[in-house]
């Protein structure tokens, strides 16, 4: 293919894949201390298997939280949608081993005296946007997360109760020019109930793919592929293990963009693997939303116990409408990125969390109770104004 022509592929799993239903009770786990304490402590993981789920990590917040864990835990297990033998929310096996945070973790994290809040770890996050889409994300991952996520929904109303809630789904998109323009090919797969057969559950699938992609785009009879294997019955943690913070890509931006590495979910916003991911997101999506560029990505770099970031990168990819160096200085200016700073500007000390565990953290729509804070455009304006323009993306 010449440079101008290229294919571009993203995957995203849904809320029953065994390392989102990690992801949910990591993030489950998250809210609860937060909602009791907004200035409490989280840093969990979760591991489940057959009939089995097991939460391990360190926290700092009110004791009684601890006592409603299992409880919290079976709820989530539930509203996914988990009813099987292999795997009920009823019968899991749970086990729960806590324990309190680090001294020296939190030493080098609290505030004290003229020291400011620090930076919960060490290490680089990564944040972008770009306009092919009005969510300001990649295609391919918005049409992704969409399928399985108009899939769930209905399964979970009961409108189609032969699907489990077992799937994933990958798009490949054709770009010309820098832009997408075509479907090339979409993959799905999906638990389904043992009485039908895969005639049947493609006929079941092909209206939600169809539905989650742009009016016009159709994928060729040959490039769509629905359970290829042929059977897929068993699933969730009965069919294969799963581990929180396994599908970061996935929870980002589905590889059109660096990653810092590190997960999401089960963390509280201290950690700056979470906070500065956002507030990455945040910035780039207002750069592209105010107009100076086509696309961006910045970059956050901290050390852990430092208030401030040891660097602030910006990328437009030769798009920017003004000098890249000027916009960075901007957003140094306008914005505080320390912890302390990140955390009161987009509200993240509430129980926001578990909704962030599926589908993706990105390209979603902010939420009156604070959900996605760090999808709102609130800045663009005054970006723009920095340079003597209007905001021309902005939600």
């Amino acid at each position: 293919m010449s440079q101008r022509s290229w294919l571009f592929t993203s995957e995203s799993v849904s809320e029953g894949h065994p390392d989102k239903v990690c992801d949910r009770i990591s993030d489950e786990i998250v809210d609860a201390y937060l909602a009791a304490d907004p200035a409490s402590r989280v840093a969990c993981e979760t591991l489940t298997t057959t009939n089995f789920i097991c939460i391990a990590g360190e926290v700092r917040g009110p004791a009684g939280v601890l006592e409603t864990i299992e409880e919290r835990v079976r709820n989530a297990v539930r509203e996914i949608g988990y009813e099987q033998d292999g795997f009920h929310w009823q019968n899991n096996e749970i086990v729960v081993k806590l324990h309190e945070q680090s001294a020296d973790i939190a030493v080098g994290v609290d505030a004290a005296g003229d020291k400011d809040e620090g930076a919960g770890d060490q290490g680089i996050m990564f944040g972008y946007a770009c306009d092919e889409t009005p969510e300001l994300m990649p295609a391919p991952i918005i049409y992704s997360h969409r399928i399985l996520q108009s899939m769930a929904e209905a399964r979970r109303s009961g409108v189609e109760k032969l699907l489990g809630p077992d799937s994933k789904s990958q798009v490949t998109l054709r770009y010309e020019g820098g832009k997408p323009v075509a479907v090339d090919s979409v993959v799905v797969s999906t638990q389904h109930d043992a009485s039908i057969d895969q005639a049947a559950v493609a006929e079941i699938v092909k209206p939600y793919i169809q539905s989650a992609l742009p009016a016009g785009w159709n994928c060729p009879a040959d490039r769509l592929f629905i359970n290829p294997t042929g059977r897929f019955v068993i699933g969730g943690p009965d069919g294969d293990a799963g581990l929180t913070g396994r599908k970061i890509i996935v929870d980002t931006y589905g590889g059109a963009a660096p990653h810092g590495g590190g997960a999401f979910s089960g963390k509280d916003p201290t950690k700056v693997d979470r906070s500065a991911a956002y507030a990455a997101r945040y910035l780039a999506k207002n750069v592209v939303a105010a107009g100076l560029a086509d696309k961006c990505v910045i970059q956050l770099a901290y050390a852990i116990g430092v208030s401030e970031p040891v660097a602030l990168y910006v990328e437009t990819f030769g798009t920017a409408k003004v000098d890249t160096d000027k916009i960075q200085a901007a957003l140094r200016e306008m914005v505080k990125l320390t912890p302390r700073g990140i955390r009161e500007r987009l509200g993240l000390n509430r129980p926001i969390y578990a909704r962030t565990s599926a589908y993706g953290h990105f390209g979603r729509e902010a939420q009156k109770d604070g959900g996605f804070s760090w999808e709102s455009t609130d800045l663009a304006d005054e970006l723009a104004r920095a340079f003597g323009g209007r905001a021309q993306n902005a939600a």
